[in-house]
């Protein structure tokens, strides 16, 4: 059995840790936007990992919808890294490229002999970060 006081709680480390990964990184969302998750994924992958300057060259070359959202959310986390946090663009990393469900529009399709089909139209969260990928943390 472990005395109470001799070890902070799990939510008080959890808390500690996400504000230490905040401080090393400077993050841009965009919410609601319309396009499937499963389709901007792709791009988010093959940005994940590389350098700034390499991942905006990606994105300008990529003939995909979410390419170009993605690009404005990087050219945000790089501006928010720049002004906010105060961190030289010249060795920013994308650290994190995440793109999360967001609310669905759901519509009716009309069908033959009175049924109807229902027409998903669905939304994502997109969340670039970036930082320096010498600073990691335990």
């Amino acid at each position: 059995m472990t005395v109470e006081g001799k070890r902070p709680k799990r939510s008080v480390l959890h808390r500690t840790r996400k504000e230490q990964i905040q401080e090393q990184e400077a993050r841009a969302i965009a919410r609601y936007i319309r396009i499937s998750p499963r389709k901007a994924r792709s791009v988010a992958n093959t940005v994940r990992g590389k350098s700034v300057e390499e991942a905006f060259r990606i994105l300008e070359m990529s003939p995909k919808k979410a390419a170009r959202i993605i690009h404005k959310v990087l050219k945000s986390a790089v501006a928010n890294a720049e002004n906010n946090k105060g961190m030289t663009v010249d060795n920013l990393h994308v650290t994190t490229c995440v793109v999360d469900d967001g609310p669905r529009y759901k519509r009716i399709w009309f069908r033959g002999r009175g049924r109807a089909d229902i027409i998903q139209k669905r939304m994502s969260h997109i969340t670039v970060g970036v930082g320096n990928p010498e600073k990691k943390t335990k």
